[in-house]
């Protein structure tokens, strides 16, 4: 706003309140332009498809200043609001921010109704006959602070006046054996450690200053107690998980502790989503640990599976795919994003313009890479029109739409590969599909099979987050429960249930629930209300 000299107020009061509206003014202007260039890239995303890791990066560096921005937008129209009303003169009119329409409150929040006392007389005549109209109600979301209590389990003894025998009830069943800490509790401490990756340690220190004293070895011991508790329903999960005639596969580093240093170890993890093509199974996931990423773990995890297998190019896959393997082979299928994402690397045009601004030398984009991008991009978007078919129905599209498009690209990357040395960058990547093309074919063959692996790599992204957390794992066996534990919470997130509800209402029924009916408990089977009647 450019401010005309000749219309300023001379009080330095209204003067301070108009700097400051003005002010607030560009702060809200700044706040509205990063969320619409958010609003953009996120489109963007939509439309294109993900175009590697760096555009998940971009839009969380988005949202971290667009947070930044608007809480400073939101002080400094507050600040003017505060100076304006100060001011002596009535012509500074404080800045008021238009802020996008809020959702309504879920209407499962218990509401607490505070009535203010209605007036007793008319304000314009003074009268006493008033009558209701209505009433005005304004909702304000409050939060309680985490409430603890203490559940006292009596069991009154009797006696028998003629045999003097003593009467009692049984013992209720507890969650876990000699337990103190109730399921809610135990489903809290492992949800926040596995889900919201918070060490023992922190979450000793946030029970401290709650009054409640549990050391970091009584939590310790409570994880390692509901871990046991749980390992039915983990090893009902690994049964259905293996039980999907198609399956994702993907592994990532995992700090370990070791003597005076850290180790990297591996997270393996296994994927069933039959969504993509309609199908009926329940979506599931499970982790495994291992120390190192030796071929053998894999088979080890895989060791009765038989089906199609969606991974990357890892050696240690290969026996998988032999065709005298027992109890058969497993049916390879490459993924498209990791073979798309060696050529993006080499045609990454936004780093190399970042790169240019910062001064540096940007590296060569090959034009070749480029193109290849295009030509696989082509086929992602005739994916994202057929996701949730039936797998007739996208096996059809495939071939009308996306076979000619593949003939395409082989008989172009064969060209452009004979022009090539072997050292080439674009070569190696050229040579990574090519060396595996039946691989990467095999999806026009069978509408089950997806385009990409990220189905798997979604999975892992919570384990990549956690890392920055807690740094490493303690040990071996601390590795393994954070895999079974992870194997619970991903399964529970993409079945939309809340983990930590959940692990709390099993926790809560699963020392008396017969082993007969696990299949009661699980995420695809669960509901709030199922948990509410239960409690």
């Amino acid at each position: 706003m450019d401010l005309d000299p000749s219309t300023l107020p001379n009080d330095i009061a209204a003067l301070k309140a108009i700097i400051l509206g003005d002010r607030a003014r560009r702060s809200d202007t700044a706040a509205y332009i990063a969320h619409l260039k958010l609003q953009i890239e996120k489109l963007k995303r939509a439309l294109y498809g993900p175009k590697a890791e760096r555009t998940a990066r971009l839009l969380d560096q988005m949202e971290l200043e667009l947070e930044d921005l608007e809480t400073t937008a939101t002080e400094d129209e507050l600040r003017a609001e505060q100076v304006a009303a100060k001011a002596k003169t009535t012509t500074v009119a404080g800045f008021t921010r238009n802020r996008p329409s809020r959702q309504p409150f879920p209407e499962h929040l218990p509401r607490e109704r505070v009535v203010l006392p209605g007036p007793t007389q008319c304000a314009c005549c003074g009268g006493s006959r008033l009558a209701k109209l209505g009433e005005t109600v304004t909702e304000t979301l409050e939060s309680i602070p985490r409430q603890y209590k203490v559940i006292q389990h009596v069991r009154e003894k009797f006696t028998c006046r003629d045999c003097e025998k003593i009467s009692q009830e049984p013992a209720p069943f507890h969650t876990i054996p000699r337990a103190f800490a109730g399921p809610g509790l135990l489903a809290m401490i492992a949800y926040d450690k596995f889900g919201q990756h918070q060490p023992l340690n922190r979450q000793s220190e946030r029970f401290a200053l709650e009054g409640i004293h549990l050391s970091v070895s009584t939590l310790a011991d409570l994880i390692g107690a509901t871990c046991v508790a749980l390992e039915p329903v983990f090893k009902h999960i690994e049964t259905m998980v293996f039980a999907g005639a198609r399956l994702h596969g993907d592994d990532t580093t995992v700090p370990v502790m070791a003597r005076g240093q850290t180790d990297t170890a591996r997270v393996w993890v296994y994927v069933r989503d039959d969504r993509p093509f309609g199908g009926s199974g329940s979506p599931s996931a499970v982790f495994y640990y291992s120390r190192d990423r030796a071929g053998v773990h894999p088979q080890t995890h895989l060791a009765g599976y038989r089906g199609i297998f969606q991974a990357d190019a890892y050696g240690g896959y290969n026996k998988l795919y032999e065709l005298n393997r027992s109890p058969g082979p497993i049916i390879e299928a490459a993924c498209w994003s990791h073979a798309r994402r060696k050529f993006f690397e080499l045609a990454d045009i936004a780093r190399n313009a970042k790169r240019k601004a910062q001064g540096k030398t940007p590296a060569f984009v090959a034009p070749m890479a480029l193109a290849a991008v295009q030509r696989i991009d082509a086929l992602f978007e005739i994916e994202r029109e057929i996701n949730g078919q039936s797998p007739a129905e996208r096996l059809a599209v495939r071939q009308q739409l996306g076979a000619p498009l593949v003939a395409e690209l082989e008989i172009w990357m064969r060209a452009e590969r004979a022009k090539l040395s072997r050292h080439n960058d674009v070569a190696k990547a050229i040579d990574y599909m090519l060396n595996r093309w039946s691989s990467f074919t095999r999806f026009l063959t069978d509408g089950r099979i997806c385009l990409s692996n990220n189905a798997a790599e979604r999975a892992l992204r919570t384990l990549a987050l956690g890392r920055k957390s807690w740094l490493f794992a303690g040990s071996d066996r601390g590795g393994q429960r954070a895999a079974m534990l992870y194997s619970l919470i991903t399964t529970a997130k993409m079945n939309n249930v809340d983990p930590q509800a959940w692990l709390a209402d099993i926790l809560a029924r699963i020392a008396s629930h017969p082993v007969a009916s696990i299949e009661k408990l699980m995420p695809w089977n669960w509901t709030p209300q199922s948990w509410a009647l239960a409690a």
